[in-house]
């Protein structure tokens, strides 16, 4: 193989990255300017930040494989049906609450994992979850832990977490 051969190949591979990251950048900016911003408290990455701005649009607009996609380990035994059944949970719990004015509190440091407190303030509810990076490298990037199949039609936050958001400082209680 030629040099000049690698070299548009090495170019083409670049050219079809950048359109897959402009693609991506100009999709986040669609739904941003489509919904309510997110209110924040605590200190995200911009990853998990994100990846938690997404999980709330879909579960406004009630896409259930949109919010299928965010999740960590799909691939895992029994992870798909376990996942299907949980978006479906949180699209009926949430999908309300999420469509009004949300605030998200990110707890401790988020270098791999963090727990998230969501507020849905015109509902009045509270879901915590976990975000973290995934893959074996962080490749995958951050995905939401989402098998909770058997949870109730709108289940409780822990018993700790606090009514309002800020209530800890950002700091799990441990």
């Amino acid at each position: 193989m030629s040099m000049r051969t690698v070299g548009a190949a090495v170019l083409a591979v670049g050219a079809l990255s950048a359109c897959g990251a402009d693609e991506d950048r100009l999709q986040y900016a669609t739904d941003y300017s489509r919904h309510q911003p997110l209110g924040v408290v605590g200190y995200p990455t911009s990853d998990s930040l994100q990846v938690t701005q997404k999980l709330v649009w879909r579960l406004a607009e009630g896409r259930a494989g949109a919010l299928e996609a965010l999740a960590a380990d799909p691939d895992a035994k029994g992870a798909k049906a376990e996942i299907e059944k949980t978006a479906q949970k949180w699209i009926q719990a949430y999908r309300q609450g999420a469509g009004g004015k949300v605030t998200a509190e990110f707890y401790d440091e988020g270098s791999v994992r963090q727990l998230v407190v969501v507020y849905f303030h015109d509902t009045a509810q509270i879901k915590a979850f976990l975000v973290r990076i995934t893959g074996r490298t962080g490749e995958d990037g951050w995905r939401v832990i989402m098998r909770e199949p058997d949870q109730g039609e709108s289940p409780e936050a822990p018993h700790w977490v606090p009514r309002t958001p800020g209530g800890l400082g950002s700091k799990t209680p441990l």
